[in-house]
């Protein structure tokens, strides 16, 4: 494996990231069960974990609808770094817990949510080609997904006591917020690739030559931002929706934000809230944490610095398999964990006697598939549009945080079962809808000119942009 510049670009966002949802995934995990903690001391403060997390991923929607309005207008180094720095304001928002604040960072969070992920997606399309861009997402998922580990093991080393009292929280926020301040300093040194910048000017004066030409007799600039071209791009924005290779993937946008919805905040919670757990199940809310990450990076490496070495090419074939470890985690809930497990603490238990260790394998299996999941979504989505990486990333985080939305809004009133009856009946589909459009597009793909290992033609519209690079 060459470090090239590109690759160390990869790597440097990647621990960027690492760091930053050290600090935020953590958090979210312990949201809930941290802010029950803080109403039973304070009567006064009535935030809700759920209802925080649902106005994160609201805002994150509204934003990223509009992303393909400025997405190439700023560069996705700045897009980065500045939602970081959101990211580490409403982490150490909790050291000083007030329900207006709380709401309020939230909706800063899921601002800044919408800047680094489109960002994200752009900057690993742009240090990547067709050949290297499954690894370098699978590589960038295990380092990033480190985080769900490092996080969560500062909160189980810290954690002494029965409850989440005040000096324990505090001392958690702070380091946290010391993570979250480190992945901001990372990311403030991302680096553009070498070759990028030239391909960056000639398809951005292309496209304002075009659109210049039709709408306004205005010299060529390539800075020259109008409301033509803002609306130029929204309407590409928007025509891709109504694809039908896009229609398809949307199934499958909205079941990995329901993973996501379900992982980050409600097993945590429905665990925590299980009396029969016992009296350090607080405690033990981490260690699923840790769980979810020790699943999540070992499916990324599987995906990404082993998937060249045993040849695994086949994406759908890789999202099958997660769905199937995801098959056996709802399995292994359904048995483990009571209904009524989302809400508050419950002696009610589930089909068989709460085992701590079968949620943990649950957690494991949670986390793989989660990655099996999302590495090849990316993988799909920057190998067949490679042209416009900034709308089809955008519609990506837009529908995942829609469903991450919708399933915080439902989380106060749909118990446990009904949420894991959701999960499966979506993830069939969007297991369904990923297989048609991967298949269809290497039967397309294969009419259309030979694929291997070598194949650098110039028709072929991926390899020409590797060429460029």
């Amino acid at each position: 494996m060459i470090l090239d510049r590109e690759f160390f670009n990869v790597l440097i966002l990647s621990w960027g990231f690492m760091f930053t949802f050290s600090a935020f995934l953590t958090t979210s995990n312990i949201q809930k069960t941290v802010l029950d903690s803080v109403s039973n001391e304070d009567p006064s403060f009535t935030g809700d974990g759920y209802s925080s997390l649902a106005i994160v991923y609201a805002v994150l929607s509204i934003c990223t609808f509009f992303t393909p309005s400025y997405a190439q207008e700023i560069s996705p180094r700045l897009s980065i770094f500045t939602g970081s720095l959101c990211y580490a304001f409403f982490v150490a928002t909790f050291l000083w817990p007030h329900t207006f604040l709380l709401y309020f960072a939230s909706a800063i969070q899921g601002l800044g949510s919408s800047l680094m992920w489109v960002g994200h997606g752009r900057y690993i399309t742009e240090n990547s080609n067709s050949e290297t861009i499954a690894r370098n997402s699978g590589i960038f998922w295990a380092i990033y997904q480190l985080s769900l580990v490092t996080g969560n093991l500062s909160v189980y080393c810290i954690f002494t006591t029965k409850t989440y009292d005040k000096s324990t929280r505090k001392l958690m926020f702070i380091i946290l917020t010391i993570l979250a301040i480190i992945g901001t300093l990372i990311l403030a040194t991302l680096r553009k690739p070498l070759t990028r910048s030239l391909i960056e000017n000639e398809i951005c004066e292309k496209k304002m030559e075009n659109v210049i030409k039709e709408k306004i007799n205005e010299p060529k600039r390539c800075k020259y931002v109008t409301l033509i071209v803002g609306w130029e791009r929204m309407r590409r924005f928007l025509s891709l929706i109504v694809t039908p290779q896009m229609i398809m993937l949307i199934v499958t946008f909205m079941y990995s934000g329901l993973v996501l919805a379900f992982y980050s905040g409600v097993y945590t919670a429905s665990f925590g809230f299980t009396v029969k757990m016992g009296e350090l199940r607080k405690k033990y809310v981490s260690l699923v944490g840790i769980c979810l990450g020790i699943g999540e990076v070992t499916a990324g490496i599987i995906c990404g610095p082993l998937a060249s070495t045993i040849k695994i090419r086949s994406r759908w074939l890789i999202l099958v398999i997660g769905s199937i470890v995801h098959a056996f985690c709802y399995l292994t809930i359904f048995l483990n964990l009571p209904d009524k497990s989302p809400f508050t603490d419950t002696e009610d238990i589930g089909f068989i006697s709460p085992s701590i260790s079968l949620a943990m394998i649950g957690a494991v299996a949670m986390g793989f598939g989660d990655a099996f999941l999302n590495t090849q979504i990316i993988a799909l989505l920057g190998t067949i549009y490679t042209n416009d990486t900034e709308y089809v990333f955008s519609l990506y985080l837009l529908f995942q945080s829609i469903a991450v939305t919708l399933s915080f809004f439902y989380s106060n009133y749909f118990g446990l079962y009904l949420h894991l009856g959701i999960l499966i009946v979506v993830g069939i589909l969007g297991t369904i809808s990923f297989v048609i459009v991967d298949l269809k597009y290497n039967t397309d793909n294969d009419s259309i000119i030979p694929v291997s290992h070598e194949n650098t033609t110039a028709e072929n519209p991926v390899e020409l942009e590797s060429v460029k690079r």
